[in-house]
């Protein structure tokens, strides 16, 4: 191995160091920005889980394949919603751990105020808040 590169680093590892860089969002946190027009919540679960599951009322989805492009404030295929850099975005996704890897993808962008939601979809849903099917 040369002096230049990095050794190979596991996920929790990377999880860890992610997070460092941002702080994380709990669930009633999130609601209560979403209620008052300070977040844009984004569910980046896959369609199975959505159905399964059911929805956060006025959370934008976009797939997580898709995220970076519909939230680039500069991109042509951005979301009507990602107005700006500034933008205070909450990614969630299942249970708070591919979210985390999209947030930091986020920052990446630009989008300073990046966040994800601790415990994902599933702990929104135990906090009792509102879920439509």
């Amino acid at each position: 191995m040369s002096g230049t590169e990095e050794r190979p680093v596991g996920i929790d590892d990377l999880l860890e160091r992610v997070r460092a860089g941002y702080r994380r969002i709990g669930p009633r946190q999130a609601y209560d920005a979403a209620r008052a027009g300070e977040a844009l919540l984004v569910d980046i679960r896959y369609a199975a889980l959505r159905e399964r599951d059911g929805l956060i009322p006025g959370a934008l989805v976009v797939e997580r394949n898709e995220l970076e492009w519909r939230l680039d404030p500069r991109g042509s295929h951005r979301a009507p919603e990602a107005t700006s850099h500034d933008l205070h975005v909450v990614v969630i996704c299942n249970e708070g751990y591919a979210s985390s890897l999209a947030a930091e993808s986020l920052h990446r962008l630009g989008l300073h105020r990046a966040t994800d939601l601790v415990g994902g979809f599933q702990a929104w849903k135990a906090a009792g808040l509102p879920v439509t099917s």
